[in-house]
């Protein structure tokens, strides 16, 4: 795999090769090909916010599952995009019928092939000795090496049973983009992302409060809160890898109703990217809690809230809502800018590097049928505690035992 230069051609609210409106004029054919898009739905009145967010259903799956894929954005435009690019990506990482190699124990392959080590490259342990299910097709760009990885970490959903139940899927680290390079960039921002808020759940500190915002777009989204009377707490649990991570909080004071008590995260170069995805997505978040019928049930984390009521809910998690803490904004850590993706990239490569992260495999799942990039991105020892309550690694029982602090990495 070749990552090559990619100049960003858009960054009013984020970063893209091109603007949602082109991106739109691309996709708005394709999300078809996905196998069974229903509808794609406006459902920012679903809440009182105005800010937007968008739905894109579709039939797809191994078993037919209908699956609702949302996007949020600074504009309609941009959410409709996020939406349909979600959809576009969750189709592509299904296994379907891809091509895998399948056999054999890790000592049984590993002199056929490079593989991820049981122990130095899991240091949670989860794959044992066992090597099932493979890919042969992903690339490790930090050593420039192909390299097998178990399916279960590059499909989502599940493969069917006859593969076996080797350790439970997720979402994280897949990315679609209008390249290569932009798809692994926000791949790896969301890896960083869940690994920062790994860290902050298992040592229960939520970092400090951030002040004294000055971004224009943002304090926009703020203002549309505030009006409505709900307020949104913004805090910055940037981890040793320097890459500014924010968590979003909101709670509507009027409704006190507990499953509007949403979290919302985001991960950039730029602070104030971060900081914008973050309350985007707790305000995506809100709608589609909002935006609930027979079809579409409440989810298990969400049902537990509504059971455990308002009041108590906040008292369990009462470190993200406390403003006893505050940073600065522009003290951020690790800020970065540049105009080209792979210039971000090796800027995230170095920093993994120098939190002792030696490994960043990337799995290119682009559908050929619809030919948007779409990847799975592996980072061996990043936690994603917060995706898989069972996946505990070292960074994580190294924060616990160290007295870890999210946010002071300046």
């Amino acid at each position: 795999m070749k990552l090559s230069s990619c100049v960003k051609g858009y960054s009013v609210e984020t970063h893209r090769t091109v603007s949602p409106e082109d991106t739109l004029k691309r996709i708005d054919s394709l999300v078809s090909l996905t196998g069974g898009v229903t509808q794609v739905e406006d459902i920012t009145d679903v809440d009182r916010l105005g800010i937007p967010v968008f739905t894109c259903t579709r039939r797809g799956g191994i078993n037919g599952k209908e699956f609702v894929h949302n996007g949020k954005g600074a504009t309609p435009v941009a959410a409709r995009v996020s939406a349909m690019m979600e959809t576009i990506e969750r189709y592509s990482a299904e296994a379907d019928d891809r091509e895998m190699i399948v056999g054999g124990s890790y000592s049984e392959l590993s002199g056929e092939y490079l593989l991820l080590s049981p122990g130095r490259d899991d240091p949670a342990g989860i794959y044992g000795s066992k090597c099932c299910d493979l890919l042969g097709v992903a690339h490790d760009i930090i050593r420039d090496e192909a390299i097998l990885v178990p399916a279960h970490e590059v499909f989502h959903p599940p493969l069917d049973a006859s593969y076996g139940n080797f350790i439970r899927t997720h979402t994280n680290g897949i990315a679609s983009g209008n390249t290569l390079e932009e798809a692994v960039f926000h791949a790896l921002a969301e890896l960083i992302e869940r690994d920062a808020w790994s860290l902050a759940e298992v040592t229960r500190n939520a970092g400090p409060v951030v002040g004294d915002i000055t971004d224009e777009r943002c304090l926009q989204v703020i203002e549309s809160f505030q009006k409505e009377g709900v307020e949104v707490i913004v805090r910055d649990i940037t981890s040793d890898i320097r890459l500014p991570t924010i968590v979003a909080i909101c709670d509507d004071v009027k409704l006190k109703d507990p499953a509007l008590l949403c979290t919302g995260a985001g991960t950039h170069v730029c602070p104030e990217i971060a900081v914008l995805r973050a309350l985007t997505e707790v305000a995506q978040s809100r709608a589609t809690q909002l935006f609930v019928d027979g079809t579409k049930p409440t989810g298990g984390a969400d049902m537990r809230r509504v059971m455990g009521g308002y009041d108590r809910t906040k008292r369990m998690n009462k470190r993200w809502f406390a403003k006893d803490t505050e940073s600065v904004y522009g003290n951020i850590g690790g800020a970065f800018r540049s105009d080209d993706f792979l210039t971000d990239i090796e800027y995230v490569l170095d920093e993994l590097k120098k939190a002792g992260l030696g490994r960043c495999i990337v799995a290119d799942l682009t559908r050929e049928e619809i030919g948007v990039p779409v990847v799975r991105v592996i980072v061996p020892g990043l936690e994603v505690l917060t995706m898989d309550t069972d996946r505990i690694g070292q960074r994580c029982r190294d924060a616990a035992k160290n007295g870890y602090q999210p946010g002071v990495w300046n």
